[in-house]
């Protein structure tokens, strides 16, 4: 069977790599010269189970509207955004009731961690170099009641095979010296020892290659059009460089999945929400955290990947700009400054990469995976901030689901716009 994967980040490419395991003929398209090249440069760097509960949670709606028009605020809602997203906007308020935000955090457990094992089987078999650390991630926070109510949050996540130790500020320490400045400040922190760190686009780069030399036709630079249909059923891909014929089409375009499909009177719930990190050289900061720390109360992380740092921390609802905001960035530097004053004396704005991505987010905050109403037209996309982290076991379940075989593992919930069985 041809199968046309259409987008090559972490997640398209993942597909690509487990379908041509499977014996497929596999076609690889995307926009960019390279893999990786848009919203898989520059996130966060953590494949990190500790992080799969979703933004749509009990209470965020009403916080949403108290941080309208504010910069600072952990996610900012712009003004002219609220048209475009009203109904994504309903969806998303009626999946922040308790029930649906255990249930939706648990469907991304599973999945991120069935994906961590996959990341390291493949990075096994292939042997990828992607600045690969697994130390670990410390959370920290700054009072009793913040670091109890993560207590009790991630305790039930615990129950379905999450790892974490609760740690004092003095053991925080012992983890990361570069928090002994601030110690004074913490309550504790949350510990994830199985999270792991790497380089996304570097990951993704390495399978794409590896992909190449296995027989996937990877076509960049190519701009996809439309999906060719013809009776329910999926017939080619258009693009700017021409017809391609395909059995079955995989759509893993992030953000950009749901403007292709509408083409094909396909609604797809998945609304970009920007983030900005910035990334800059370790160089002579010898006393840089060597751990990932993420800071509840000032809500950014700075995580070492190399010999580089990256700091980020920014959720922007403002439609399909990638533009990065000087103010967004610049509360990022600052809180990342106050929990690490030491780094203000060797980082330089100037000599840094400031970088904004749009992360495709669900109404559910888990992705949508599965087959379409259109026979052979199936979706991969919508992971939120949790792409590099799901991104393998992602590949892998669609493509499971696409041979018939049993994923091993729960399917995430269907979203309307893929069949009630995730196929």
């Amino acid at each position: 069977m041809t199968i046309v994967v259409l987008g090559a980040g972490a997640v398209g490419t993942a597909t690509a790599w487990y379908l041509r395991k499977a014996g497929h003929a596999v076609v690889l398209v995307e926009r960019q010269t390279e893999a990786a090249m848009e919203t898989s440069w520059g996130n966060g760097g953590v494949i990190h189970a500790s992080e799969v509960e979703p933004w749509s949670q009990p209470g965020m709606p009403m916080k949403i509207i108290k941080w309208l028009g504010k910069e600072n605020a952990p996610l900012l809602l712009r003004f002219g955004a609220i048209p475009h997203m009203l109904r994504w906007g309903i969806e998303f308020a009626r999946n922040c009731t308790p029930q649906k935000f255990r249930e939706n955090a648990k469907s991304n457990l599973h999945l991120a961690l069935h994906s961590l094992k996959s990341l390291q089987e493949i990075g096994a078999e292939t042997g990828i170099n992607y600045d690969r650390a697994t130390r670990g991630v410390l959370k920290i926070y700054r009072s009793e009641e913040s670091l109890d109510g993560a207590e009790r949050s991630t305790a039930f996540l615990a129950r379905h095979g999450l790892l974490y130790e609760r740690v004092g500020a003095e053991r925080c320490v012992e983890l990361e010296p570069a928090l002994k400045s601030t110690a004074s400040t913490l309550a504790g922190a949350l510990y994830f020892a199985r999270d792991e760190v790497g380089d996304c686009n570097k990951f993704t780069q390495g399978l794409a290659a590896a992909c190449a030399a296995r027989g996937v036709q990877c076509r960049f630079g190519e701009v996809v059009q439309k999906v060719e249909t013809s009776g329910g059923c999926v017939q080619a891909v258009i693009t700017d460089k021409g017809r391609i014929a395909a059995d079955a089409v995989v759509v893993a375009m992030g953000s950009f999945t749901a403007p292709l499909l509408s083409k094909n009177s396909i609604r797809v719930p998945i609304y970009p929400v920007k983030g900005v990190s910035i990334t800059f050289a370790r160089a002579d900061w010898d006393t840089a955290p060597s751990l990932p720390v993420i800071d509840d109360s000032k809500l950014f992380g700075l995580v070492p990947i190399g010999d580089r740092m990256r700091i980020s921390g920014s959720a922007e609802i403002t439609g399909y700009d990638t533009t990065p905001a000087a103010a967004r960035a610049e509360a990022i530097i600052g809180n990342a400054s106050f929990t690490f004053p030491e780094m203000r004396r060797h980082f330089d704005l100037s000599n840094s990469r400031v970088w904004a991505g749009l992360r495709p987010v669900s109404p559910s905050g888990t992705p949508i995976i599965g087959e379409t109403r259109i026979r052979g037209l199936w979706i991969n996309a919508g992971h939120g901030h949790l792409g590099w982290t799901l991104s393998c076991g992602s590949g892998r379940l669609i493509a499971d689901l696409i041979d018939g075989r049993d994923p091993g593992i729960p399917v995430p919930a269907p979203q309307g716009v893929v069949a009630s069985r995730g196929a």
